[in-house]
């Protein structure tokens, strides 16, 4: 067995008579002032660039900015938007049912490959667009306010 290993703290060694520990300089506050400055900057640029980065705040500015003479858009393409995803998401399904099935083999054909993006290119690809387009205003799109209670005659 070994036995057990025992560390010693390191010597204390005092301070010689006649000296004191050294005055702080006057530069320390003076650089700890510039580094909580620059650390604000800092703070302050970090958080422009997370609003830069926030497209919903983006879509919700451009909302406002509209609202008067659009003011229910926003709704519509909240409530637009999952009619077009599962149109978007029926298409797609489609075409990978098409893909999978034993017909796949015939896309090597080029009148099969033709008709193929005849029925699926287009279309997907416009679909996505306009998801593209309506998906970001419907998320910009606040829920609406839930109603308040009706209260009857009675209560």
């Amino acid at each position: 067995m070994n036995a057990p290993l025992y560390v010693t703290p390191p010597p204390i060694m005092p301070l010689p008579e006649g000296e004191t520990a050294p005055q702080p300089v006057r530069e320390v506050p003076q650089l700890l002032k510039q580094l909580i400055g620059l650390q604000q900057q800092q703070v302050g640029l970090m958080k422009a660039q997370l609003a830069n980065q926030d497209s919903s705040q983006r879509w919700r500015n451009f909302l406002a900015r509209w609202a008067e003479e659009f003011p229910n858009i926003g709704t519509a393409c909240k409530q637009a938007a999952p009619i077009l995803e599962r149109a978007y998401l029926t298409l797609l399904s489609e075409l990978t049912d098409r893909v999978n099935s034993a017909e796949a083999d015939e896309l090597g054909n080029e009148f099969a490959l033709g008709e193929f993006l005849d029925r699926f290119g287009m279309r997907l690809g416009q679909l996505s667009n306009i998801l593209g387009q309506v998906g970001p205003l419907a998320d910009a799109t606040p829920a609406p306010a839930a109603a308040p209670p009706e209260t009857g005659p009675g209560n």
